[in-house]
């Protein structure tokens, strides 16, 4: 490529290189402002104007450099070395993107356990059994399962903000519904619409996550995050059981109004725009409903500001937000990327294995009710006190699990030859990521059945009640932490689509959880406490195998993803060489002349209708 033509490509790389996989060399000096980046020098625009202008062939050059380095959002490369810093937001800014985003994933598992208390009152006051009431449980994992497919792909498709707003406006209408509902049909229905509106956000909490940290330092940062939503089983009982007791079951959902309807308000005015498909890596403003009421106070700031120093730094700005813009296709959310996800082999493999633990977890803690009234008369107060220790024991799971993640994976690049680069993100192209997530793994699951064992065991005898406290603490820990590690692992494979790919995850786990649920009470009546867990604890330890198969040959399966991806992305490139390979002199001579600066330029080129059609 001519020299000068490469110096406008450098120019035009300017407007997408936020994204991963930037096209800007890493000692080039050329960065978008904002978020702390310098400002490219006046005098550095004005000899890349110059040089431009002797070039007949600019804006064929600019085309192919910006369609180059379309991402592909299925795409299994992390980003690679070298490039801009793989987030712009500050330390600070992580921390409290992180807050909101444990927050937010508190609502769904918080919506779930609240509920537990109340079952027996509910079903004595809305005269129906048991195991009718069972069925709100089974009902409330399906949609749970099935809605994050849903704000997933909006999420990747068009920003996390939306998807957070669209779902806490459907999860506030559920709740004011179950609040002044009196049958049980409504209860039913009322239900799915809630955990609709709720579910999505751990699977969006999950994607912002993976928006802002790299893999050396995402364990922490996840398990922070999954902290709201581990205190959820350890809060939710105990509130629910205070407000049935003593206001009535309807305080509940009366309670999550008020809660939800706080939440909103500091989200609304400060929670940032993390997808990197709409802010690249948050050094590129947000638009339309992206922004927070702080991005539009500062956005009409900056437009107000005249200083010559801000003037290129606004334009490139623009150019950066209508080249990513112009990536993005809006279309209905699609639920059936995850099932794209779901097939192939080593996520297949994960997601069933990951499914089996999380129904034996919720199998024990949706049995708890029932057995605890029957066992020692408890009231809806004393059943929700009862659910301290697994509350206690997710929560730290949430905590001790990220660091023991981030802790393995220094190990595991350390023994690989690797270096870390905590900025910019590592190449996983030869990192065992799989062993270094599966080896923090596997203890806490033989541990944790181990302990689901001896707790159908103390059931069965009628034990004292300290006995299935201590080790409902222990499951807690063991099964929640090793089923968090998995979770973590899935969004490794696909860390470009980490929304979506969560929401394959809560697909599979929440349809064979509301399985579980849907019968673990039948279960327990006809083979006793003792044999029902027993059982179940066959099933996650003779299966655990998959985990050696997917240490072996997840990365072989890992890297034959990858060469079909790249092959993909360069069939695409040919076939768009193929097409841009008509002359069109008389253009680039019209868009040579029109070149008063380079920005201008630039986007006239990405604007263009030739560009388009060959886009499109």
């Amino acid at each position: 490529m001519h020299s000068d033509e490469k110096a406008e490509a450098m120019v035009a790389g300017e407007a997408g290189g936020v994204l991963e996989e930037s096209p800007i060399p890493p000692n080039s000096g050329v960065h978008l402002s904002g978020h702390g980046e310098t400002q490219r020098p006046i005098e550095k625009l004005e000899e890349r104007r110059d040089s431009s202008r002797s070039s007949d062939r600019t804006s064929e050059v600019v085309e192919a450099e910006v369609d180059e380095h379309v991402q592909d959002l299925e795409a299994t490369s992390a980003v690679s070395t070298g490039g801009p810093v793989y987030s712009a937001f500050s330390k600070r800014n992580k921390r409290y993107i992180v807050f909101m985003t444990a927050w937010a994933g508190l609502f769904s598992p918080l919506s779930a356990n609240i509920y537990f208390p109340a079952l027996n009152t509910l079903a004595q006051e809305l005269k129906v059994s048991n195991g009718l009431i069972n069925l709100t449980l089974t009902s409330y994992m399906i949609f749970q399962g099935l809605s994050p497919t849903i704000f997933g792909d909006l999420a990747d498709m068009a920003g996390r903000r939306p998807a957070y707003f669209i779902g806490f406006v459907i999860y506030i209408v559920a709740n004011l519904g179950l609040a002044l509902q009196n049958s049980y049909a409504a209860l039913f229905l009322l239900r799915c619409l809630q955990s609709t509106g709720s579910s999505g956000t751990i699977a969006l909490g999950n994607g912002v996550i993976a928006d802002i940290a790299t893999s050396a330092e995402r364990g922490t940062y996840m398990g922070f995050a999954l902290a709201g939503p581990m205190i959820g089983p350890a809060v939710g009982p105990i509130l629910g059981g205070i407000l049935s007791q003593f206001l009535g079951w309807r305080a509940i959902f009366w309670f999550l109004v008020i809660m939800s309807g706080v939440y909103l308000i500091p989200f609304l005015i400060t929670f940032p725009e993390t997808g990197r498909n709409v802010v690249g890596n948050g050094s590129v403003p947000p638009q339309g409903w992206n922004m927070s009421l702080l991005n539009y106070f500062e956005t009409r700031k900056i437009e107000h500001s005249d200083a010559l120093s801000r003037t290129v730094s606004r334009q490139e700005k623009r150019l950066a937000q209508a080249d990513l813009a112009s990536k993005r296709k809006l279309r209905w959310p699609n639920p059936l990327r995850t099932v794209h996800i779901i097939l192939e082999k080593d996520v297949g493999l994960l997601l069933f294995y990951n499914s089996l633990v999380y129904t034996a977890f919720y199998d024990a803690a949706a049995s708890l009710p029932s057995l605890f009234a029957e066992i020692y008369g408890f009231n809806d107060l004393q059943i929700g006190l009862s659910f301290i220790p697994f509350g206690v024991g997710c929560a730290l799971a949430s905590i001790i699990c990220g660091r023991l993640m981030d802790w393995n994976y220094r190990r595991a690049a350390k023994n690989a030859g690797i270096t870390i680069d905590r900025k910019r993100g590592d190449d996983m192209k030869d990192f065992p990521i799989e062993k270094a997530r599966i080896q923090v793994a596997l203890p806490l699951l033989y541990l944790g059945q181990a302990c689901l064992l001896c707790y159908g065991w103390v059931l069965e005898k009628n034990a004292h009640l300290a006995a299935p406290l201590i080790l409902q603490f222990i499951i807690g820990l063991c099964l929640t932490g090793a089923f968090n590690v998995m979770s973590i692992l899935l969004i490794d494979l696909y860390p470009l689509s980490p929304a979506t790919a969560t929401a394959a995850n809560n697909l599979v786990r929440c349809l064979m959880g509301a399985a579980g649920t849907a019968v673990i009470i039948q279960m327990i009546k006809g083979m006793g406490r003792g044999w029902c867990f027993t059982f179940i604890t066959a099933v996650i330890f003779f299966t655990s195998p998959m985990l050696w198969v997917l240490t072996k040959m997840g990365p072989k399966w890992r890297e034959a993803r990858r060469v079909r991806v790249e092959k993909h992305k360069a069939e695409k490139a040919a076939s768009h060489a193929e097409g841009s390979d008509v002359p069109r002199t008389s253009e680039s001579a019209a868009a040579r002349e029109k070149e008063a600066d380079a920005p201008e330029s630039i986007a006239k080129v990405l604007e263009h209708p030739k560009h388009q059609e060959d886009k499109s």
